[in-house]
């Protein structure tokens, strides 16, 4: 870990303002979002598991469509290795969906769990894996007749937003991790466990 007070403070500012340059997805500036990964980072979100190259590509489509979303980010919470190489972060995130076409809106409270590198004067991400907390239906145009069936096939913590997602043609394959699940759990400690890892 790395021992000036100074320099520790300059790390936790500047990984504060990669959780923020989240907002780039928010924008459609994609190339921007792109710079904020590693060459080969991976991401596990609702909507999408892979490559974060592949995921940007995803969103930019996503920005083509009738969802609009926004990210509200917290501070993040971290730790670093040893060496001041490698963090891992957590951030708690609100995510707020909404589908013009469905005139429904959905209200997603969450965190990022994130593997960090740093890569000469920059932090980027490496991994990223997002964790559910609760969820809620948004309704800006009045009372919407919602289909049962498909809230119901997804775990309450984030079926509001699995909802809008699907209905605009980005499907939610799989059960994702929810706060005090046992994947939330295998999350931590598999980023614990990297971050004492030597780094090659």
């Amino acid at each position: 870990m790395t021992t000036s007070t100074s320099t520790s403070t300059e790390d936790r500012l500047a990984i504060a303002d990669l959780m923020t340059a989240w907002m780039h997805r928010d924008l459609g500036e994609w190339e921007l979002l792109r710079g904020i990964f590693t060459e080969d980072a991976r991401i596990e979100i609702t909507w999408f598991s892979g490559p974060a190259s592949q995921f940007v590509d995803g969103s930019a489509r996503m920005g083509e469509s009738d969802i609009r979303t926004k990210h509200l980010i917290a501070t993040p919470v971290i730790r670093f290795s040893q060496d001041g190489t490698r963090a891992v972060s957590e951030t708690n995130a609100i995510i707020v969906a909404e589908s013009a076409s469905l005139h429904l809106g959905s209200q997603t409270h969450s965190r990022f769990i994130d593997r960090l590198e740093r890569h000469g004067d920059r932090w980027l991400i490496a991994d990223r894996h997002g964790v559910y907390d609760f969820a809620s239906f948004t309704f800006p145009a009045g009372v919407v007749d919602l289909d049962r069936e498909l809230v119901a096939a997804h775990p309450t913590e984030y079926a509001a937003l699995a909802y809008i997602l699907v209905k605009g043609g980005f499907p939610v394959d799989g059960t994702y991790p929810t706060r005090g699940s046992a994947a939330e759990r295998a999350i931590k400690e598999a980023a614990t466990a990297w971050l004492t890892e030597a780094r090659a």
